[in-house]
């Protein structure tokens, strides 16, 4: 549980920190990319679940 909450938290830094130093963003600029991100993390995350 806790890593569900780890994640987005650490994330919204990444991306504040990027945006605050002026780092071109690591994450695809288009929604399919995105959505793959989001796609490959929740794979992640049920695989985990699973195997535990």
């Amino acid at each position: 549980m806790m890593q569900l909450m780890v994640g987005p938290v650490l994330a919204l830094a990444i991306g504040a920190g990027c945006r605050l130093l002026d780092i071109p963003l690591p994450a695809p600029p288009k929604l399919q990319g995105a959505l793959l991100v989001l796609a490959m993390t929740v794979g992640y995350l049920l695989g985990d679940h699973l195997l535990s």
